[in-house]
């Protein structure tokens, strides 16, 4: 049961008995190793060289890394930055489960890979031979030498996703496909060559090929003896060249919708060749004539080349072209007025209003995109004629003309019936325009990842692995995050920042069976025996629980017990890894034994115990219970009393005795933890009081240490077993003992749903610097039988763009320097009477303390009742708030 569930923390066995406190002997724990899921990653910035899986948190170093072991089905997931490497792609996808690595360009910048500033790498950059169903997105890839830089040979079902290729000098081919290659597509790309030559070249028995989307700077395209080619929606800028070439028997070849400028000067204010004869638009052989269509093109003739050259003729004119040919039905043969990015890493070409390529294009072409080279939609201009055919209103050429984009709305919010750690961003990207879709490319980074999340999604859903505060940061941009050498003003808007929105998210409560975690006079969870030295730390580490790794539990809930103090002094058990908090758990006097319940939040895997007193105190603690995103919900009651042995018939608790508390008629059956504020009074003697679940075995670990006399509380929560729990009194003498409801643990059906944000721990109240009690009429103390109100630090700072309102806040109160004997009360503040229930119980002169789960009450404020006749300091630390689930 829930032992076999301690497997990575290991239940104690008592060996003897030292004081009021058994030991135990030293726990074992195994870490939980990663598990490779469908994203591996890589970056340069956050490896760790020979310390990698592929994980977010262990990135491998190099694409190659990834590319050796990624499987079908996985995405390889390339962070920004320059990855100076040849990558040969060693394992193929399959049909269903392609393997895909995405370049992740976005906020953080691009991915450069091979050839870039003072790095140089001559041979083919991508090398794709023999392999199958693999996919490449979004790669700045760079050479500098005369080989091609990318190269599919002898493979199938191959994707060149929006990429932008490059080489530096006069080499033979960007992309090249090759080796009776079939099904390859080459889309959204930006290939340029300083030099002048094929951008994609198509060779003999390469079948399937589908061209498309693709923006050409100085080079062409080239198809040799390969039927079935689809050249769709390009743009093509040749600097005086020809554009389309098919050449040999490459039958069958679609030419449709693209855009081809052949002339000098710049893109945007072309002018004649000086040798005209060189700048033929499109070129299709004798034997490719069979089958081929060419129709829907945008021919620019500022260049004075011809248009066209079909069959080894070349036609001046279109009308000459239509009547020799048959085709180009809807070609336009007119200045383009096309604009584009001069020397950008990621370059492409836009249409300017006045182009004829807008609205124009045939919808239904083979291989036309459903979003153009920057991932936008197509959209309809109201004041241009819509004529082309299928939906009348795509452009001509890889990039359509949307306008300037905007945000029309963003969101941030829990997710209603999922894991109480999962969260839904989303941002409504807003076209001028009506079109067929979404726009915009959206970017999200959540703050518990290391990495953006890049897509065409407006919508992303996260499950944090802790509870907390959180928040996502959030972009649009309509360029698909390309990056601009200058502004774009015509074609779509660039970054748009939408800044970081917050929420909160809550953890639900999973109890255990009481487990000794650490005793420093027995050696458990520290190296030595030794007392913990005055104004210094110990360090107790949590790698995880059940089985749970210690990333995924949002906090520990310890009973920690300061004993044999050589003078007076506190606790503060807080994060490892986090500033010393101003904040007490355990208050203690010399010689005396004072446990305390503490929740810890979790930040990696270690917490620490500070003992502030001059002297040494040895530190004991006993785990509880954990929250994590499985688990109980919380069901806050007002406080009320369940047992008081003073007023019973029962009398107090004999010597060494066991009795059952039944909290059937307090609690539903779907209650799995009751949380009690247990207090021992007029105890006879010295002893220890444990409460566990009913019918199970006495543990070792305890929840109040009491001496002679003493008046001492402590909170306790406890698993019930049929609604009952068992107490018992390990004393020679007697006790009475009074136990007062706070609320319980449970299922949604018991109406126990509340989830648990922790809070540093922080202080919100100090009557010692009269901070953080509201409408006082006075300072300093708290007066005979005051009423204070306290506000949970959620309440006061929130989120920006707001948090849930807090339903319970998790508070250590401190009485300090009391003129006379009392009772704290906390509850829900409503204006009503407090209620007959006690948190802390003090006399005159003593500090105590004492944690409380408390209901918040009317504007999320909760009450405090000063029962004494003299006055007191108050502290209070908060170490957390619950809230609702979504809804």
């Amino acid at each position: 049961m829930r032992k076999r569930g301690l497997a990575q923390l290991a239940l104690i066995p008592v060996v003897a008995s030292l004081g009021l406190i058994g030991p135990a002997a030293p726990a074992t724990a195994v870490t939980q190793a990663a598990t490779p899921g469908t994203e591996l990653y890589v970056s340069q910035k956050h490896c760790v060289p020979l310390d990698t899986d592929g994980s977010m948190a262990k990135p491998f170093c190099s694409i190659t890394a990834a590319a050796l072991v990624a499987q079908p089905g996985q995405t390889v997931l390339v962070q920004p930055g320059i990855y100076p490497e040849r990558v040969y792609f060693p394992r193929s996808g399959t049909a269903e489960a392609p393997i895909t690595f995405r370049a992740v360009n976005g906020p953080d910048g691009e991915v450069y890979v091979g050839s870039y500033q003072n790095t140089q790498i001559s041979d083919t950059v991508f090398d794709l031979w023999r392999v199958h169903d693999i996919v490449l997105q979004g790669f700045y890839v760079g050479a500098w030498g005369s080989g091609d830089t990318v190269v599919v040979d002898s493979s199938s079902r191959i994707t060149l996703d929006g990429l932008s290729v490059r080489n530096y000098l006069d080499a033979k081919v960007l992309v090249r496909i090759t080796g009776e290659s079939r099904d390859v597509t080459v889309s959204r790309s930006f290939l340029a060559f300083y030099g002048g030559s094929a951008g994609v070249a198509v060779d003999p028995g390469v079948t399937g090929t589908v061209v498309t989307g693709n923006a050409f700077r100085d080079s062409r395209l080239v198809v040799a003896d390969a039927p079935g080619t689809v050249v769709t929606g390009n743009t093509i800028v040749t600097r005086c060249d020809v554009g389309v070439l098919v050449t040999g028997a490459s039958t069958g070849v679609s030419v449709r919708n693209n855009i081809v400028q052949a002339a000098a000067g710049a893109t945007n204010a072309p002018t004649r060749c000086a040798t005209p004869s060189a700048a033929t638009a499109i070129t299709v052989s004798a034997g490719s004539t069979p089958g081929t269509v060419v129709d829907h093109n945008l021919i620019d003739p500022t260049g004075g080349g011809a248009p066209y050259d079909w069959a080894g003729t070349a036609h001046a004119s279109l009308a000459a072209f239509q009547a020799a040919s048959g085709q180009g039905a809807h070609d336009i043969v007119a200045r383009a007025w096309i604009d584009g990015s001069a020397s950008t890493s990621f370059g492409w070409y836009w249409p300017t209003p006045a182009s004829p390529a807008i609205d124009s294009a045939d919808a239904a072409a083979p291989g036309a995109l459903g979003t153009d080279l920057l991932r936008n939609p197509h959209a309809d201009l109201p004041d241009v004629a819509n004529t082309g055919t299928g939906a009348g209103y795509h452009d001509r050429g890889a990039v359509e003309y949307v306008g300037t984009g905007s945000v029309a709305g963003q969101s941030f919010r829990r997710t209603v019936g999922g894991s109480p750690l999962e969260v839904a961003a989303t941002v409504t990207p807003k076209l001028p325009y009506p079109t067929d879709g979404p726009g915009g490319t959206v970017a999200f980074k959540f703050s518990d990842e290391r990495f953006w999340r890049v897509g065409n999604d407006a919508s992303a859903t996260h499950t944090f692995r802790r509870a907390g505060p959180v928040s996502v940061s959030a972009w649009v941009n309509y360029l698909g995050f390309r990056k601009a050498d200058r502004a774009v003003v015509v074609a779509a808007a660039g970054d748009i920042n939408l800044g970081q929105m917050s929420t909160a998210v809550g953890a639900l409560y999973r109890p255990v069976d009481p487990t000794r975690v650490l005793d420093t006079r027995a050696a458990i969870g520290v190296p030595t025996r030794t007392p913990v030295p005055g104004n210094s730390e110990i360090e107790l580490a949590i790698p995880g629980i059940g089985g749970v790794p210690a990333a995924d539990i949002t906090a520990v809930v310890l009973n920690v017990t300061a004993t044999q103090p050589t003078t007076a002094g506190f606790l503060t058990v807080y994060p490892a890894g986090t500033t010393l908090p101003n904040a007490s758990s355990v208050n203690f006097v010399p010689k005396e034994t004072v446990p305390n319940l503490v929740t810890v939040p979790m930040s990696n895997g270690k917490i620490r115990v500070r003992n502030t007193g001059s002297g040494t105190v040895h530190v004991v603690a006993d785990l509880q219970g954990w929250y994590g995103a499985s688990g109980s919900g919380l069901k806050t009651l007002a406080p009320t009393r369940v047992l008081d042995t003073r007023a019973g018939t029962t009398g107090p608790f004999p010597a060494n005795t066991t009795r059952q508390l039944d909290l059937s008629g307090s609690l539903p059956p779907g209650a799995t933890a009751a949380i009690l504020n247990v207090t021992v009074t007029k105890p006879t003697a010295n002893g220890v009081l444990k409460v566990f679940p009913a019918g199970a075995a006495v543990p070792v670990a305890s929840n109040l240490n009491f001496v002679t006399g003493q008046t001492i509380p402590n909170l306790v929560i406890v698993p019930v077993v049929a609604g009952r729990v068992s107490i018992h009194n390990a004393s020679s003498g007697t006790t009475h003992v009074v136990a007062d409801l706070a609320g319980f643990y449970g299922s949604a059906a018991a109406g126990a749903t509340d989830g648990y944000v922790p809070l540093g721990p922080q202080r919100i109240v100090d009557t010692r610097q009269s901070i953080g009690l509201e409408g006082r009429t006075s300072t300093g103390q708290l007066t005979p039988a005051e009423r204070v109100a306290l506000v949970p630090a959620s309440q006061r700072t929130g989120c920006p763009g707001g948090c849930p309102a807090a339903t319970a806040a998790v508070l250590n109160l401190t009485v300090a320097r009391p003129s006379a004997a009392g009772v704290l009360t906390v509850y829900p503040e409503t204006g009503a009477a407090p209620p007959t229930a006690s948190n802390v119980n003090f006399v005159a002169g003593e500090t105590a303390a004492n944690l409380a789960i408390v209901r918040t009450g009317t504007a999320m404020k909760v009450g405090a009742y000063h029962q004494s006749s003299g006055w007191t300091d108050l502290i209070v630390d908060q170490a957390g708030y619950f809230i609702a689930p979504a809804s």
